[in-house]
């Protein structure tokens, strides 16, 4: 089973498709691709700070996660 597939069992468990008028399949689908688009973005905007990390030599931003304690 996909993950495509599952999301698609998820909305229709809790008929999340209901308010839209919209098939459960239609739906999940949507959502996978908003996953992959984001995942691009991600990418898309580490490849930017690296492009200028170096060219300024500048530091990388640290993450909120990536802090010492």
């Amino acid at each position: 089973m996909t993950f495509e597939d599952e999301l698609e069992r998820l909305i229709n468990k809790y008929s999340k498709e209901n308010d839209s008028d919209t098939p459960d399949f239609i739906l999940a689908n949507f959502l996978d691709r908003c996953l992959e688009a984001f995942n691009i973005c991600v990418s898309r905007r580490t490849d930017w700070y690296q492009e200028r990390v170096q060219k300024y030599n500048l530091q990388m931003p640290i993450q909120e996660n990536e802090k010492e304690p």
